[in-house]
Protein backbone atom coordinates (compact mmCIF):
# COMPACT_ATOMS: atom_id res chain seq x y z
CA UNK A 1 0.00 0.00 0.00
CA UNK A 2 2.70 2.72 1.06
CA UNK A 3 4.55 1.52 -2.43
CA UNK A 4 1.48 2.26 -4.39
CA UNK A 5 0.52 5.94 -2.30
CA UNK A 6 4.20 6.91 -3.10
CA UNK A 7 3.76 6.03 -6.82
CA UNK A 8 0.94 7.62 -7.22
CA UNK A 9 2.19 11.13 -5.19
CA UNK A 10 5.47 10.79 -7.47
CA UNK A 11 2.78 10.35 -10.47
CA UNK A 12 0.94 13.71 -9.33
CA UNK A 13 3.90 15.67 -8.03
CA UNK A 14 5.13 14.91 -12.26
CA UNK A 15 1.77 16.04 -13.60
CA UNK A 16 1.76 18.97 -11.76
CA UNK A 17 5.29 20.44 -12.58
CA UNK A 18 4.15 19.88 -16.61
CA UNK A 19 0.40 21.31 -15.96
CA UNK A 20 2.71 24.27 -14.49
CA UNK A 21 5.09 24.34 -16.92
CA UNK A 22 2.45 24.39 -20.12
CA UNK A 23 0.92 27.44 -17.88
CA UNK A 24 3.72 29.38 -17.59
CA UNK A 25 3.34 32.21 -20.34
CA UNK A 26 6.81 32.23 -22.33
CA UNK A 27 8.12 35.75 -23.43
CA UNK A 28 10.65 36.07 -26.75
CA UNK A 29 12.24 39.15 -27.59
CA UNK A 30 13.48 38.60 -30.84
CA UNK A 31 16.57 41.59 -32.34
CA UNK A 32 17.96 42.48 -35.90
CA UNK A 33 16.62 43.97 -38.53
CA UNK A 34 14.60 43.37 -41.83
CA UNK A 35 15.41 40.17 -41.76
CA UNK A 36 13.84 39.44 -38.29
CA UNK A 37 10.29 41.90 -39.00
CA UNK A 38 10.41 39.88 -42.54
CA UNK A 39 10.41 42.97 -45.51
CA UNK A 40 8.28 41.91 -47.77
CA UNK A 41 5.61 39.21 -45.85
CA UNK A 42 2.91 39.52 -43.64
CA UNK A 43 3.72 40.33 -39.87
CA UNK A 44 2.61 36.62 -39.27
CA UNK A 45 4.80 34.69 -41.57
CA UNK A 46 8.21 36.35 -40.01
CA UNK A 47 10.39 33.74 -38.19
CA UNK A 48 9.72 35.28 -34.42
CA UNK A 49 5.71 34.88 -34.95
CA UNK A 50 6.48 31.35 -36.50
CA UNK A 51 8.74 30.38 -33.73
CA UNK A 52 6.07 31.41 -31.71
CA UNK A 53 3.29 29.09 -33.88
CA UNK A 54 5.88 26.32 -33.18
CA UNK A 55 6.17 26.81 -29.41
CA UNK A 56 1.77 26.90 -28.78
CA UNK A 57 1.37 23.68 -31.76
CA UNK A 58 3.96 21.84 -28.68
CA UNK A 59 1.70 22.87 -26.02
CA UNK A 60 3.80 25.66 -24.56
CA UNK A 61 1.99 28.94 -23.62
CA UNK A 62 3.56 32.07 -25.41
CA UNK A 63 2.90 35.63 -25.76
CA UNK A 64 3.50 37.65 -29.27
CA UNK A 65 7.33 38.03 -30.00
CA UNK A 66 8.32 41.24 -29.06
CA UNK A 67 10.27 42.41 -31.80
CA UNK A 68 13.26 45.31 -31.73
CA UNK A 69 14.02 45.60 -35.63
CA UNK A 70 13.98 47.95 -38.67
CA UNK A 71 14.89 47.30 -42.19
CA UNK A 72 18.77 48.76 -42.72
CA UNK A 73 19.52 48.90 -39.27
CA UNK A 74 23.39 48.14 -38.22
CA UNK A 75 24.75 46.70 -35.29
CA UNK A 76 24.97 50.37 -34.15
CA UNK A 77 21.84 51.37 -35.08
CA UNK A 78 19.94 48.71 -33.07
CA UNK A 79 22.27 49.81 -30.10
CA UNK A 80 21.38 52.98 -30.23
CA UNK A 81 17.53 51.63 -30.37
CA UNK A 82 17.68 50.07 -27.54
CA UNK A 83 19.06 52.84 -25.25
CA UNK A 84 15.73 54.07 -25.21
CA UNK A 85 13.62 50.85 -25.25
CA UNK A 86 11.47 49.59 -22.39
CA UNK A 87 12.10 46.30 -22.22
CA UNK A 88 10.39 44.06 -20.11
CA UNK A 89 12.76 43.06 -17.01
CA UNK A 90 13.71 39.96 -18.36
CA UNK A 91 12.44 37.64 -21.30
CA UNK A 92 12.21 33.63 -21.62
CA UNK A 93 14.39 33.73 -24.79
CA UNK A 94 15.83 36.25 -27.03
CA UNK A 95 17.82 36.08 -30.48
CA UNK A 96 19.59 38.20 -32.14
CA UNK A 97 20.44 38.48 -35.93
CA UNK A 98 22.14 42.11 -37.11
CA UNK A 99 25.22 42.37 -39.50
CA UNK A 100 24.20 42.78 -43.12
CA UNK A 101 23.68 46.00 -43.22
CA UNK A 102 26.92 46.63 -41.61
CA UNK A 103 28.63 44.37 -44.77
CA UNK A 104 26.42 46.09 -47.20
CA UNK A 105 27.42 49.43 -46.14
CA UNK A 106 31.56 48.05 -46.01
CA UNK A 107 31.89 48.72 -42.00
CA UNK A 108 34.56 47.53 -40.78
CA UNK A 109 34.18 44.09 -39.34
CA UNK A 110 36.34 45.05 -35.76
CA UNK A 111 33.54 47.46 -35.44
CA UNK A 112 31.08 44.97 -35.96
CA UNK A 113 32.80 42.75 -33.61
CA UNK A 114 32.66 45.19 -30.12
CA UNK A 115 29.50 46.55 -31.23
CA UNK A 116 28.05 42.93 -31.98
CA UNK A 117 29.77 42.01 -28.57
CA UNK A 118 27.71 44.70 -26.57
CA UNK A 119 24.66 43.50 -28.12
CA UNK A 120 25.14 39.78 -27.12
CA UNK A 121 25.77 41.17 -23.31
CA UNK A 122 22.64 42.96 -23.33
CA UNK A 123 20.59 40.41 -25.08
CA UNK A 124 21.82 38.16 -22.41
CA UNK A 125 21.31 39.91 -19.64
CA UNK A 126 17.80 40.54 -20.98
CA UNK A 127 17.22 36.65 -20.74
CA UNK A 128 18.42 36.92 -16.96
CA UNK A 129 21.68 35.61 -17.41
CA UNK A 130 20.47 32.53 -18.96
CA UNK A 131 23.29 31.39 -21.62
CA UNK A 132 21.16 29.04 -23.27
CA UNK A 133 18.15 31.15 -23.43
CA UNK A 134 20.07 33.76 -25.90
CA UNK A 135 20.16 32.37 -29.76
CA UNK A 136 22.58 34.04 -32.74
CA UNK A 137 21.40 33.59 -35.78
CA UNK A 138 23.85 33.56 -38.56
CA UNK A 139 23.55 36.54 -41.20
CA UNK A 140 21.86 34.81 -44.37
CA UNK A 141 23.61 35.60 -47.64
CA UNK A 142 21.72 37.69 -50.13
CA UNK A 143 23.96 37.03 -52.77
CA UNK A 144 21.88 34.22 -54.35
CA UNK A 145 19.33 36.71 -54.87
CA UNK A 146 17.97 38.19 -57.89
CA UNK A 147 18.76 41.86 -56.26
CA UNK A 148 22.93 41.15 -56.15
CA UNK A 149 22.85 40.20 -60.06
CA UNK A 150 24.63 43.57 -60.79
CA UNK A 151 27.14 43.17 -57.68
CA UNK A 152 29.96 40.81 -57.08
CA UNK A 153 28.13 38.17 -55.67
CA UNK A 154 31.68 36.28 -54.55
CA UNK A 155 32.92 38.93 -52.37
CA UNK A 156 29.21 39.26 -50.85
CA UNK A 157 29.18 36.00 -50.12
CA UNK A 158 33.23 35.58 -48.41
CA UNK A 159 32.32 39.05 -46.59
CA UNK A 160 29.43 37.44 -44.32
CA UNK A 161 31.65 34.70 -43.78
CA UNK A 162 33.50 36.70 -42.38
CA UNK A 163 30.73 38.43 -40.00
CA UNK A 164 29.15 35.04 -39.23
CA UNK A 165 32.66 33.91 -38.10
CA UNK A 166 33.13 36.69 -35.82
CA UNK A 167 29.47 36.11 -34.29
CA UNK A 168 30.25 32.40 -34.11
CA UNK A 169 32.97 32.50 -32.49
CA UNK A 170 31.46 34.98 -30.06
CA UNK A 171 28.97 32.56 -29.47
CA UNK A 172 31.34 30.13 -28.40
CA UNK A 173 33.61 32.43 -25.87
CA UNK A 174 29.92 33.67 -24.60
CA UNK A 175 28.66 30.16 -24.36
CA UNK A 176 25.70 31.05 -26.27
CA UNK A 177 23.33 29.09 -28.58
CA UNK A 178 24.36 29.61 -32.14
CA UNK A 179 22.02 28.84 -35.17
CA UNK A 180 23.17 28.66 -38.76
CA UNK A 181 20.85 29.69 -41.02
CA UNK A 182 23.24 30.62 -43.81
CA UNK A 183 23.37 27.44 -45.75
CA UNK A 184 19.62 27.61 -45.80
CA UNK A 185 19.97 30.63 -47.61
CA UNK A 186 22.17 29.60 -50.03
CA UNK A 187 19.60 27.15 -51.17
CA UNK A 188 17.52 30.08 -52.53
CA UNK A 189 20.65 30.37 -55.43
CA UNK A 190 18.08 27.08 -57.21
CA UNK A 191 15.03 28.01 -55.39
CA UNK A 192 12.86 30.94 -56.37
CA UNK A 193 10.13 30.28 -54.00
CA UNK A 194 12.56 30.93 -51.63
CA UNK A 195 12.59 34.27 -52.21
CA UNK A 196 9.77 37.39 -51.36
CA UNK A 197 8.48 39.14 -54.06
CA UNK A 198 11.08 42.21 -53.42
CA UNK A 199 14.06 39.53 -54.56
CA UNK A 200 15.85 40.50 -51.94
CA UNK A 201 14.20 39.26 -48.55
CA UNK A 202 13.64 35.71 -47.42
CA UNK A 203 9.89 34.42 -48.64
CA UNK A 204 7.67 32.96 -45.91
CA UNK A 205 8.80 29.44 -46.65
CA UNK A 206 12.05 30.75 -46.23
CA UNK A 207 11.34 31.73 -42.68
CA UNK A 208 9.71 28.65 -41.71
CA UNK A 209 12.89 27.03 -42.47
CA UNK A 210 14.53 29.47 -39.87
CA UNK A 211 11.71 29.13 -37.29
CA UNK A 212 12.44 25.16 -37.15
CA UNK A 213 15.73 25.12 -36.66
CA UNK A 214 15.18 28.30 -33.98
CA UNK A 215 12.10 27.02 -32.23
CA UNK A 216 14.07 23.56 -31.54
CA UNK A 217 16.60 24.91 -29.84
CA UNK A 218 14.14 26.57 -27.76
CA UNK A 219 11.62 23.45 -27.26
CA UNK A 220 15.16 21.15 -26.67
CA UNK A 221 15.52 23.65 -23.30
CA UNK A 222 11.86 23.32 -22.53
CA UNK A 223 11.40 19.97 -22.59
CA UNK A 224 14.53 19.00 -20.79
CA UNK A 225 13.11 21.52 -18.12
Amino acid sequence: MKLIFGCFLFLSTVLHAQKNDTMHQYTYLALGDSYTIGESVLIQKNFPYQVVQRLRKEGYQCAPPEIIARTGWTTGELEAAMKDHRFMEKYDWVTLLIGVNNQYRGLDVIEYKTQFEELLKKALELAGGKKDHVILVSIPDYSVTPYSQAMDKEKIARDIDVFNGVSKALSIQYKLQYVDITSLSREAASDESLIAQDGLHPSAIEYEKWAKEIAAVMLKQMNHK
